[in-house]
C-alpha cells in the first residue's frame, strides 16, 4: 500500500527531528558538568574547524568540573582558544597536558534564560515535524489526484499522519519539560 510508504518515511523524518533536539538539549547546561556541554565546540585545528570530541577525551570527574585531555598535546592552545571564544562564559585552566573547566553554579535568572532557549529549540523541532506532516499530506493528495490511491486511502493516510505528528510533538514537549525541570532543580 503506497500510503504506508509515505507514513513510514514521515515517521523516519520526524524521528530525526526529535533526535536532533535531543542532541541540542544535551548541550544546554544544567547544574551538572557533562561532556556534552563542550563536545560540539569547533576547534581550529591545523586550519580546519574540528569538533572538540574528535580532538580530546572529555570527562567529568566531579559534578562541577570538566577535564579535557587532548590526544595531541599541540592542540592544547587551540582548544583553550576555542573555549575562550565560545559563549560558555567559562575560563579554561591549562594544567600541564590537560584543561580543567570549573563549572560555576547557575543563577536563577540564567536558569530561566536557558529554559527559554530549550523551549525555543523544542518549538523549532515542532516546526520541522509540522513541515514533514505538510509534505506528507501534499504527497498523499497528489497520489490521490493521480489516481494512485483512493479517497478513502487519502483520508486514512491523513488521519495516520496526524496521529504520528501528535506522537512526535508530544515527545518534543516531554523532552523539553524534562530538560527544563533538570535545569531549574539543579
Amino acid at each position: 500500500m503506497p500510503t504506508q510508504a509515505v507514513i513510514s518515511e514521515s515517521k523516519s523524518r520526524m524521528r530525526k527531528g526529535v533526535d536532533v533536539l535531543q542532541d541540542d538539549l544535551k548541550s544546554f547546561r544544567g547544574g551538572r558538568a557533562t561532556p556534552a556541554l563542550v563536545e560540539h565546540l569547533k576547534v581550529e585545528y591545523y586550519g580546519s574547524p574540528t569538533p572538540l570530541k574528535s580532538l580530546a577525551t572529555i570527562s567529568a570527574p566531579e559534578v562541577d568540573m570538566l577535564v579535557i585531555k587532548p590526544f595531541d598535546p599541540a592542540a592544547l592552545r587551540d582548544i583553550e582558544k576555542a573555549i575562550k571564544s565560545s559563549d560558555l562564559s567559562i575560563a579554561p585552566l591549562v594544567e600541564g597536558k590537560f584543561i580543567r573547566l570549573n563549572i560555576p553554579p547557575l543563577s536563577e535568572e540564567r536558569r530561566k534564560q536557558i529554559v527559554q532557549q530549550a523551549k525555543q529549540a523544542g518549538e523549532q523541532a515542532k516546526v520541522s515535524i509540522r513541515n514533514v506532516r505538510r509534505d506528507a499530506i501534499k504527497t498523499l493528495e497528489k497520489m490521490q489526484k493521480d489516481k494512485e490511491i483512493t479517497e478513502d486511502d487519502l483520508q486514512g493516510g491523513k488521519k495516520q499522519i496526524d496521529e504520528v505528528t501528535k506522537e512526535y510533538t508530544d515527545k518534543v514537549d516531554e523532552l523539553v519539560t524534562l530538560k527544563s525541570n533538570e535545569i531549574m532543580e539543579s
